[in-house]
């Protein structure tokens, strides 16, 4: 067994893997929106819309972690740039239904066909087995887990 040095050092060395990997992607995924002349998160609502034709504006914030405010705010510079459409349904004016429209549609596919950050996934997965993608797949699903139920736990 480690030291408990040995065990804060191990876990600093994880999480900077972690870490590391994200600040790439992210990155990568940043010039990517820029690109298309959108933020990170305009892009982000775009594939989602286009992987969930009219979803609620509600269920967006959920789905992106993200507040209605700032979500809003985004969105406002999406539909002003005709790439998304705000709809009010006549049986609910709470609820906003968002959609794409087609011009919208198309720089979502762009976004997807020019990502660099899954590109260079794919580039890594090719070089492993599918036994480590699968263990690859399984430790992490686990460490997201287990870290999930810390979260619950420590707010409990």
């Amino acid at each position: 067994m480690h030291s408990l040095d040995e065990q804060s050092k191990l876990a600093a060395r994880v999480l900077d893997s972690y870490w590391n990997i994200s600040r790439v992607t992210v990155k990568m995924e940043q010039q990517n929106a820029a690109s298309l002349g959108l933020s990170l998160q305009q892009m982000a609502i775009l594939n989602t819309l286009h992987a969930t034709p009219e979803m609620k504006l509600k269920d967006l914030t959920e789905r992106l972690v993200s507040s209605k405010s700032t979500l809003s705010v985004n969105i406002d510079g999406l539909v002003k740039a005709g790439l998304v459409v705000r709809e009010i349904p006549m049986h609910n004016r709470r609820e906003v239904k968002l959609r794409l429209t087609e011009q919208g549609k198309e720089i979502s596919k762009q976004s997807i066909v020019k990502s660099t950050s899954s590109q260079a996934i794919l580039n890594v997965l090719n070089r492993l087995t599918a036994e480590e993608i699968d263990q690859l797949l399984r430790i992490n699903e686990g460490v997201l887990q287990a870290l999930c139920q810390s979260t619950t736990d420590s707010f409990d």
